[in-house]
């Protein structure tokens, strides 16, 4: 499907049941995590855009001079848009939860989401992101439910910068859950059933706007 914002994958799930954002990895699309949260939450929603920023072919969403080297420019302007989309899409789905993850380039934008509008998620999971900057405080965490998962050797999110975003969120008052994994930069299956549990653990009404 493609609309003015995104090409995006769209499936409207049962009416009772989450409406879920996935944003892929760099070189992934829309469908990477189709199955999965086919697996998690069968009944959910799903909307997952394709990045469109290309890097040697590969989708992004937003650019780079560097590995872990931000053009920090695209990337504001970039997180407007995808905001923007965002919260047409949540305006479609009202009074249904809207629950978000990311991994990798996906979790960068989430972050940087969060970062300015954390109200428009009622949950998100951030898979090995890297954020190698400090953000500014951000008092409308307070209480939301975040999930991290990093690698202790992962050679593109360094450790030390996981756990630096971990103890920000934490300094939020965020409700955050954490898995830190033996491994680099993929996804493990103790990741997985970590990120199963906390999608499918209920979410308080007072977050449902």
């Amino acid at each position: 499907m493609k609309d003015a914002a995104y090409i995006h994958y769209r499936h409207d799930g049962a009416a009772d049941a989450p409406v879920v954002l996935a944003l892929h990895g760099t070189g992934g699309d829309e469908h990477q995590f189709t199955d999965i949260m086919r697996q998690i939450l069968p009944d959910a929603g799903l909307i997952a855009p394709r990045g469109d920023v290309s890097e040697s072919g590969a989708n992004r969403f937003f650019r780079r001079t560097g590995e872990g080297i931000y053009d920090m420019k695209d990337l504001s302007v970039r997180t407007g848009r995808m905001l923007g989309f965002v919260d047409g899409i949540r305006r479609q789905y009202a009074g249904r939860r809207f629950y978000a993850l990311g991994y990798s380039n996906g979790a960068n934008i989430l972050a940087a989401m969060l970062f300015r509008q954390p109200r428009l998620f009622d949950r998100a999971a951030l898979l090995h992101p890297l954020i190698p900057w400090t953000p500014d405080p951000q008092p409308d965490l307070k209480g939301r439910p975040v999930f991290i998962s990093a690698g202790r050797q992962d050679p593109i999110c360094p450790l030390p910068q996981s756990l630096a975003l971990i103890d920000w969120f934490s300094k939020q008052e965020a409700q955050v859950e954490s898995v830190i994994e033996a491994g680099g930069h993929e996804i493990r299956p103790a990741e997985l059933n970590a990120l199963a549990q906390f999608m499918r653990t209920p979410v308080g009404q007072e977050f449902i706007q």
